[in-house]
């Protein structure tokens, strides 16, 4: 604990104690955190809810996932969901994407993929990628939308400019299927590659069969090895399986190689 820190959950008690509620959401997320002061979630909860009942929009977004987590508070999807709306109404991206997925899975609200995709798009336009990643699967699932592969592609791709892996993945899984695109096993390989260089396991594990069956790019054993491997080394089993079955066509030096690369990259 930082005197700083202290020092400033200090001064944002003053202003708290005053009503002040950017004091209060601040002091909140210092005992969310425990900056400053004792990490205490039911303290967290108290200021929030005095900040969120003045309108805080931030308050209210925090609130809602105390609910959601249970952390302070009884977990309460349904007092979740109340909160996030607020927060949303109020043009909160993560309160949105957040209802969103309560009405996509009829937590704490009957299940509605409608509002689901309502909220998704709402964050979504305003370039939250975890929302155009979301948006991306309800138009490839045909959930609150009429199925279009070629929307979802789109709505995974902007997520995946933006970095994210598990969009970078399903635009590489549009490619090696040509659902929505074009088929293009170059193209696949680039956005699985870029998914798995972030751990993204199923994307290591694709982009490790597309280099073992070596369809529509060089084959490669070794590569495939090293990234069934560093799927391995973060629990999937199934990659155990792959490598195996990949060891018994490489040549004792190609294992070599492949483990001398994984010794080197960690």
């Amino acid at each position: 604990m930082s005197r700083d820190d202290a020092e400033a959950a200090r001064w944002f008690r003053r202003a708290a104690d005053q009503g002040n509620a950017i004091a209060q959401v601040n002091l909140g997320h210092l005992y969310t955190t425990g900056q400053g002061v004792v990490q205490d979630y039911g303290e967290a909860a108290r200021w929030y809810q005095q900040a969120a009942d003045q309108g805080n929009e931030r308050a209210q977004f925090n609130l809602g996932l105390m609910y959601a987590q249970g952390h302070g508070v009884p977990s309460n999807y349904v007092k979740a969901a109340q909160w996030y709306r607020r927060a949303a109404d109020q043009g909160s991206s993560l309160a949105q994407v957040n209802l969103a997925l309560l009405y996509a899975k009829g937590q704490g609200v009957p299940q509605d993929f409608q509002e689901a995709v309502r909220w998704f798009r709402q964050a979504a336009d305003k370039g939250h990628a975890v929302a155009q990643a979301h948006l991306g699967t309800m138009y490839a699932k045909g959930h609150g939308v009429s199925q279009d592969p070629a929307e979802a592609a789109r709505w995974y791709r902007l997520a995946a400019n933006q970095g994210n892996a598990g969009a970078q993945l399903n635009v590489g899984l549009l490619y090696a299927r040509g659902q929505g695109v074009k088929q293009d096993d170059r193209e696949a390989e680039r956005w699985f590659r870029l998914a798995a260089e972030q751990g993204e396991t199923t994307a290591q594990i694709n982009l490790g069969l597309l280099y073992a069956k070596g369809d529509g790019i060089p084959q490669n054993y070794v590569e495939a090895y090293v990234w069934f491997s560093r799927a391995l080394a973060q629990g999937r089993k199934d990659a155990l399986v792959l490598r195996r079955a990949l060891a018994e066509k490489m040549t004792p030096l190609q294992i070599v190689e492949a483990d001398k690369r994984l010794n080197e990259t960690g």
